[in-house]
């Protein structure tokens, strides 16, 4: 019970108790946009994982999309979108090479 978190006082300033307000608006856009991300990556790797080419490489066109997304917003930096969408890149097109060459 001592571990519990102290209860934040709430600002007497109009400007401050804005702030709050936005900043509870911004957090949760912000949770929705990290969640989606970490789908879509998580999801190119399960296509991955499973070897189907087609669908790996369509949810990676749409992962891009959504990595951008992130990264302009600053939700992530523009270096961490930029290394997760090459190394998702390398699997999708080893994924192809190994197809090809099992054929």
């Amino acid at each position: 019970m001592a571990s519990a978190k102290p209860k934040k006082k709430n600002p007497r300033l109009a400007s401050g108790r804005k702030r709050v307000r936005q900043d509870v608006k911004l957090n949760a856009a912000n949770t929705s946009l990290r969640s989606k991300y970490r789908t879509a990556v998580k999801n190119v790797e399960k296509a991955v994982a499973a070897g189907d080419k087609a669908k790996a490489t369509e949810l990676f066109a749409k992962a891009q999309s959504i990595v951008d997304t992130v990264a302009d917003k600053g939700i992530f930096h523009k270096n961490k979108a930029a290394r997760d969408k090459s190394r998702l890149s390398t699997k999708v097109k080893a994924l192809a090479t190994t197809a090809a060459a099992a054929k």
